[in-house]
Protein backbone atom coordinates (compact mmCIF):
# COMPACT_ATOMS: atom_id res chain seq x y z
CA UNK A 1 0.00 0.00 0.00
CA UNK A 2 1.68 3.65 -0.57
CA UNK A 3 1.89 6.32 1.22
CA UNK A 4 -1.73 7.15 3.19
CA UNK A 5 -2.92 11.14 2.05
CA UNK A 6 -6.67 9.63 1.71
CA UNK A 7 -9.19 7.11 3.35
CA UNK A 8 -12.93 7.01 2.69
CA UNK A 9 -15.52 6.22 5.48
CA UNK A 10 -19.00 4.30 5.63
CA UNK A 11 -21.26 4.07 8.47
CA UNK A 12 -24.18 2.38 9.58
CA UNK A 13 -27.15 4.25 10.73
CA UNK A 14 -28.53 4.85 14.31
CA UNK A 15 -25.59 3.94 15.80
CA UNK A 16 -26.00 5.47 19.32
CA UNK A 17 -22.33 6.22 19.59
CA UNK A 18 -21.82 7.68 16.42
CA UNK A 19 -22.10 11.38 17.08
CA UNK A 20 -19.08 10.83 19.18
CA UNK A 21 -16.80 8.14 16.99
CA UNK A 22 -16.99 9.89 13.82
CA UNK A 23 -16.27 13.40 14.93
CA UNK A 24 -13.22 11.71 17.01
CA UNK A 25 -12.16 9.71 14.32
CA UNK A 26 -12.45 13.14 11.28
CA UNK A 27 -9.91 14.48 14.20
CA UNK A 28 -7.82 12.21 14.51
CA UNK A 29 -6.92 11.90 10.84
CA UNK A 30 -6.89 15.52 10.18
CA UNK A 31 -3.84 15.86 12.85
CA UNK A 32 -2.33 13.13 10.57
CA UNK A 33 -2.94 15.28 7.78
CA UNK A 34 -5.18 12.63 6.13
CA UNK A 35 -8.10 13.40 4.09
CA UNK A 36 -11.44 11.93 4.57
CA UNK A 37 -14.11 10.96 1.71
CA UNK A 38 -17.03 9.72 3.78
CA UNK A 39 -20.93 8.94 2.99
CA UNK A 40 -24.09 10.68 4.24
CA UNK A 41 -24.65 8.52 7.15
CA UNK A 42 -20.84 9.60 7.86
CA UNK A 43 -21.71 13.47 7.13
CA UNK A 44 -24.89 13.50 9.65
CA UNK A 45 -23.23 12.01 12.14
CA UNK A 46 -20.02 14.90 11.79
CA UNK A 47 -22.73 17.52 11.79
CA UNK A 48 -21.76 17.90 7.87
CA UNK A 49 -23.50 18.18 5.08
CA UNK A 50 -20.53 16.98 2.23
CA UNK A 51 -21.19 13.52 2.36
CA UNK A 52 -21.10 11.47 -1.15
CA UNK A 53 -22.59 8.39 -2.43
CA UNK A 54 -21.27 5.47 -0.75
CA UNK A 55 -20.41 3.97 -3.99
CA UNK A 56 -17.99 7.24 -4.65
CA UNK A 57 -16.42 6.85 -1.31
CA UNK A 58 -13.27 4.88 -2.21
CA UNK A 59 -12.16 7.04 -5.27
CA UNK A 60 -8.72 8.16 -4.49
CA UNK A 61 -8.80 6.34 -1.36
CA UNK A 62 -5.73 4.16 -0.12
CA UNK A 63 -8.19 2.27 2.69
CA UNK A 64 -12.07 2.88 3.22
CA UNK A 65 -12.95 2.53 7.19
CA UNK A 66 -16.51 0.66 7.70
CA UNK A 67 -18.23 1.62 11.13
CA UNK A 68 -20.99 -1.14 11.68
CA UNK A 69 -21.04 -5.28 11.72
CA UNK A 70 -20.99 -7.55 9.21
CA UNK A 71 -24.12 -6.47 7.14
CA UNK A 72 -22.28 -2.37 7.12
CA UNK A 73 -19.40 -4.45 5.38
CA UNK A 74 -21.22 -6.60 3.01
CA UNK A 75 -23.04 -3.29 1.80
CA UNK A 76 -19.49 -1.43 1.44
CA UNK A 77 -18.34 -4.19 -0.99
CA UNK A 78 -21.10 -4.62 -2.86
CA UNK A 79 -20.80 -0.46 -2.92
CA UNK A 80 -17.44 -0.57 -4.17
CA UNK A 81 -17.90 -3.15 -7.12
CA UNK A 82 -15.02 -3.50 -8.99
CA UNK A 83 -12.93 -0.99 -7.03
CA UNK A 84 -10.00 -3.21 -5.58
CA UNK A 85 -9.53 -1.11 -1.80
CA UNK A 86 -9.08 -2.79 1.16
CA UNK A 87 -11.42 -2.09 4.05
CA UNK A 88 -10.48 -1.87 7.73
CA UNK A 89 -14.08 -3.35 9.36
CA UNK A 90 -14.96 -2.00 12.84
CA UNK A 91 -17.59 -3.93 14.70
CA UNK A 92 -20.07 -1.81 16.52
CA UNK A 93 -22.22 -4.01 17.35
CA UNK A 94 -22.39 -7.83 18.62
CA UNK A 95 -21.60 -10.89 16.23
CA UNK A 96 -19.19 -10.28 13.86
CA UNK A 97 -17.20 -13.03 11.88
CA UNK A 98 -15.97 -10.31 9.23
CA UNK A 99 -15.28 -7.04 11.39
CA UNK A 100 -12.93 -8.48 13.68
CA UNK A 101 -11.37 -5.02 15.01
CA UNK A 102 -13.31 -3.83 18.04
CA UNK A 103 -14.15 0.20 18.91
CA UNK A 104 -11.26 -0.10 21.45
CA UNK A 105 -8.76 -1.29 18.34
CA UNK A 106 -9.61 1.68 15.99
CA UNK A 107 -6.27 3.75 16.72
CA UNK A 108 -3.92 1.01 17.14
CA UNK A 109 -5.14 -0.73 14.10
CA UNK A 110 -5.04 2.13 12.24
CA UNK A 111 -1.38 3.43 13.31
CA UNK A 112 -0.50 0.45 12.26
CA UNK A 113 -1.95 0.18 8.50
CA UNK A 114 -0.46 4.03 8.57
CA UNK A 115 3.17 2.35 9.23
CA UNK A 116 2.11 -0.60 6.71
CA UNK A 117 2.29 -3.17 9.82
CA UNK A 118 -0.94 -4.72 8.82
CA UNK A 119 -2.64 -7.78 6.90
CA UNK A 120 -4.22 -7.51 4.30
CA UNK A 121 -7.07 -10.79 3.73
CA UNK A 122 -8.22 -11.68 0.27
CA UNK A 123 -12.03 -12.92 -0.06
CA UNK A 124 -13.27 -14.46 -2.83
CA UNK A 125 -17.36 -13.00 -4.64
CA UNK A 126 -19.94 -15.15 -6.28
CA UNK A 127 -21.27 -13.72 -9.61
CA UNK A 128 -25.19 -14.36 -10.14
CA UNK A 129 -26.84 -13.92 -12.96
CA UNK A 130 -30.68 -14.11 -13.90
CA UNK A 131 -32.10 -15.33 -16.85
CA UNK A 132 -35.72 -15.28 -17.94
CA UNK A 133 -36.79 -16.77 -21.48
CA UNK A 134 -33.05 -16.96 -22.76
CA UNK A 135 -32.03 -13.24 -21.53
CA UNK A 136 -30.25 -12.13 -18.90
CA UNK A 137 -32.42 -9.28 -16.66
CA UNK A 138 -30.16 -8.73 -13.98
CA UNK A 139 -26.76 -9.96 -12.36
CA UNK A 140 -25.56 -9.53 -8.72
CA UNK A 141 -22.03 -9.84 -6.73
CA UNK A 142 -22.20 -11.65 -3.57
CA UNK A 143 -19.58 -11.55 -0.35
CA UNK A 144 -21.19 -14.03 1.53
CA UNK A 145 -24.45 -15.67 0.05
CA UNK A 146 -26.97 -16.03 -2.81
CA UNK A 147 -30.59 -17.38 -1.46
CA UNK A 148 -32.90 -18.69 -3.43
CA UNK A 149 -35.91 -18.68 -1.17
CA UNK A 150 -39.54 -19.33 -1.60
CA UNK A 151 -42.12 -16.46 -0.19
CA UNK A 152 -43.59 -17.07 3.35
CA UNK A 153 -47.16 -18.17 1.77
CA UNK A 154 -45.79 -20.13 -0.84
CA UNK A 155 -45.40 -23.68 -0.98
CA UNK A 156 -42.10 -25.40 -1.05
CA UNK A 157 -40.16 -24.71 -3.82
CA UNK A 158 -38.24 -26.99 -6.93
CA UNK A 159 -34.78 -26.06 -7.66
CA UNK A 160 -33.16 -28.34 -10.62
CA UNK A 161 -29.07 -28.12 -9.65
CA UNK A 162 -26.45 -28.68 -12.70
CA UNK A 163 -22.59 -28.20 -11.43
CA UNK A 164 -20.93 -27.63 -14.96
CA UNK A 165 -22.76 -30.50 -17.02
CA UNK A 166 -23.41 -33.05 -14.68
CA UNK A 167 -27.10 -32.84 -13.08
CA UNK A 168 -27.10 -33.00 -8.81
CA UNK A 169 -30.30 -33.20 -8.13
CA UNK A 170 -33.65 -31.51 -7.78
CA UNK A 171 -34.19 -29.53 -4.68
CA UNK A 172 -37.31 -29.77 -2.72
CA UNK A 173 -37.30 -26.88 -0.09
CA UNK A 174 -37.62 -23.91 1.07
CA UNK A 175 -34.33 -22.64 -0.38
CA UNK A 176 -31.18 -23.24 -1.16
CA UNK A 177 -28.07 -21.10 -0.22
CA UNK A 178 -25.55 -20.78 -2.78
CA UNK A 179 -22.29 -19.45 -0.59
CA UNK A 180 -18.65 -18.47 -0.50
CA UNK A 181 -16.49 -19.66 2.36
CA UNK A 182 -17.21 -16.07 3.49
CA UNK A 183 -20.49 -16.79 3.80
CA UNK A 184 -19.98 -20.13 5.34
CA UNK A 185 -20.22 -18.88 8.50
CA UNK A 186 -23.33 -16.90 7.88
CA UNK A 187 -27.02 -17.68 6.77
CA UNK A 188 -24.93 -21.23 4.88
CA UNK A 189 -23.91 -22.01 8.99
CA UNK A 190 -27.24 -21.75 10.54
CA UNK A 191 -28.85 -24.17 8.08
CA UNK A 192 -26.53 -26.73 8.86
CA UNK A 193 -23.64 -26.01 6.34
CA UNK A 194 -19.95 -26.59 7.22
CA UNK A 195 -17.41 -23.55 7.54
CA UNK A 196 -15.27 -23.56 5.26
CA UNK A 197 -11.73 -21.91 5.70
CA UNK A 198 -11.75 -18.62 3.34
CA UNK A 199 -8.89 -19.12 1.36
CA UNK A 200 -10.05 -22.37 0.12
CA UNK A 201 -11.47 -22.47 -3.14
CA UNK A 202 -14.52 -23.27 -3.06
CA UNK A 203 -18.22 -22.84 -2.75
CA UNK A 204 -21.42 -24.07 -1.18
CA UNK A 205 -24.82 -25.56 -1.63
CA UNK A 206 -26.89 -25.82 1.47
CA UNK A 207 -30.38 -26.18 0.95
CA UNK A 208 -33.13 -24.88 3.27
CA UNK A 209 -35.18 -27.63 4.96
CA UNK A 210 -35.25 -29.44 1.94
CA UNK A 211 -38.14 -32.17 1.73
CA UNK A 212 -35.49 -34.94 1.09
CA UNK A 213 -33.62 -35.26 5.15
CA UNK A 214 -30.69 -37.05 3.09
CA UNK A 215 -29.89 -33.72 0.83
CA UNK A 216 -27.04 -32.44 2.55
CA UNK A 217 -24.93 -29.54 2.00
CA UNK A 218 -22.08 -29.82 -0.84
CA UNK A 219 -18.92 -28.67 -1.28
CA UNK A 220 -17.91 -27.98 -5.27
CA UNK A 221 -14.72 -25.90 -6.86
CA UNK A 222 -15.49 -22.19 -7.46
CA UNK A 223 -13.85 -23.08 -10.90
CA UNK A 224 -17.35 -24.98 -11.84
CA UNK A 225 -20.46 -22.97 -13.11
CA UNK A 226 -23.54 -23.54 -10.74
CA UNK A 227 -27.16 -23.40 -12.88
CA UNK A 228 -30.35 -23.58 -10.90
CA UNK A 229 -33.64 -24.19 -12.96
CA UNK A 230 -36.84 -23.00 -10.83
CA UNK A 231 -39.52 -24.35 -11.09
CA UNK A 232 -41.25 -22.09 -9.46
CA UNK A 233 -44.73 -20.28 -8.61
CA UNK A 234 -45.04 -17.15 -10.25
CA UNK A 235 -43.32 -14.48 -7.41
CA UNK A 236 -43.27 -17.20 -5.27
CA UNK A 237 -39.79 -17.18 -4.58
CA UNK A 238 -37.13 -14.34 -4.47
CA UNK A 239 -33.47 -13.97 -4.73
CA UNK A 240 -31.34 -12.37 -3.25
CA UNK A 241 -27.30 -11.36 -3.05
CA UNK A 242 -26.21 -10.59 0.88
CA UNK A 243 -29.51 -10.39 2.26
CA UNK A 244 -29.95 -6.61 0.43
CA UNK A 245 -30.56 -6.79 -3.45
CA UNK A 246 -32.74 -9.27 -5.36
CA UNK A 247 -35.43 -9.64 -7.67
CA UNK A 248 -39.07 -12.17 -7.48
CA UNK A 249 -38.44 -15.17 -9.62
CA UNK A 250 -40.56 -17.05 -11.84
CA UNK A 251 -41.54 -20.51 -13.49
CA UNK A 252 -38.46 -21.32 -15.85
CA UNK A 253 -36.04 -18.93 -14.43
CA UNK A 254 -32.37 -19.99 -14.74
CA UNK A 255 -29.79 -19.00 -12.40
CA UNK A 256 -25.92 -19.26 -12.78
CA UNK A 257 -23.47 -18.56 -10.65
CA UNK A 258 -19.64 -18.10 -11.31
CA UNK A 259 -16.32 -17.40 -9.48
CA UNK A 260 -16.26 -13.28 -9.63
CA UNK A 261 -12.31 -12.04 -10.77
CA UNK A 262 -12.49 -9.76 -8.28
CA UNK A 263 -11.40 -10.02 -4.88
CA UNK A 264 -12.63 -8.26 -1.29
CA UNK A 265 -9.40 -6.45 0.78
CA UNK A 266 -9.88 -6.85 4.22
CA UNK A 267 -7.33 -5.30 6.33
CA UNK A 268 -6.97 -7.49 9.65
CA UNK A 269 -5.34 -7.17 12.63
CA UNK A 270 -1.58 -9.24 13.00
CA UNK A 271 -2.72 -10.77 15.99
CA UNK A 272 -5.73 -12.22 15.25
CA UNK A 273 -6.09 -15.17 12.88
CA UNK A 274 -9.34 -17.20 11.40
CA UNK A 275 -9.30 -19.54 14.34
CA UNK A 276 -9.19 -17.14 16.85
CA UNK A 277 -12.20 -15.41 15.60
CA UNK A 278 -14.05 -18.56 15.50
CA UNK A 279 -13.46 -19.24 19.07
CA UNK A 280 -14.01 -15.79 19.61
CA UNK A 281 -17.80 -15.65 17.86
CA UNK A 282 -18.81 -19.22 18.27
CA UNK A 283 -17.50 -19.98 22.07
CA UNK A 284 -15.43 -22.74 20.87
CA UNK A 285 -13.18 -24.42 24.25
CA UNK A 286 -9.62 -22.77 24.83
CA UNK A 287 -6.80 -24.92 25.04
Amino acid sequence: MHAIDTVGIVSKPDIARGGTLVPDLLSWLEERNIRARYDEVTAKYAGRADGIPRDKVANGCQFVIVLGGDGTLLSAATAMGEQSVPLLAVNLGNLGFLTAITVDEIYPELERALRGEHRVGQRRMLRCELQRKGETIARYLALNDVVLSKQPDAPMIELEAHVDNHFVCTYRADGLIISTPTGSTAYSLSAGGPIVFPTVAAFCLTPICPHTLTNRPVIIPDSATIIIDCNVRDDGAYLNADGKIGAFLRRGDRVLFRRSQHTIKLIRPPRLLYFDVLRQKLHWGER
